[in-house]
């Protein structure tokens, strides 16, 4: 089955740097599977989010790339997900990065 990795960026990523590299143990990531995922991404078109480096800002996640998701964000992302009981290990993720004005990385699959 198709996976999503999230995981909470310990430094804001660095402006004209790219994440392209697939590290999800760098940053301790979770899975989710792509199944909990498919049906609502289109629920995210509209919250501002980065594609594989702090320069391209775009709306909704890199479905098959890197999102970086800024704390500024972590709030709308949090309203999508959190009435959905299979997203509740991301939902906790969003929520600590959150109250932690912290990042987070997502490798799309």
């Amino acid at each position: 089955m198709a996976k999503h990795e999230f995981g909470i960026m310990e430094t804001a990523p660095k402006k004209e740097k790219r994440y392209d590299k697939y590290e999800p143990q760098k940053y301790n990531c979770i899975a989710v599977d792509d199944v909990h995922l498919e049906n609502i991404v289109t629920s995210f078109d509209d919250i501002d989010f980065f594609w594989h480096t702090p320069d391209v800002p775009g709306k909704g996640i890199a479905y098959c790339g890197i999102t970086l998701i800024p704390p500024s964000s972590m709030e709308a992302f949090i309203s999508v997900i959190e009435n959905i009981s299979e997203l509740s290990e991301l939902k906790a993720l969003l929520q600590k990065a959150y109250s932690e004005n912290k990042w987070v990385i997502h490798f799309g699959i």
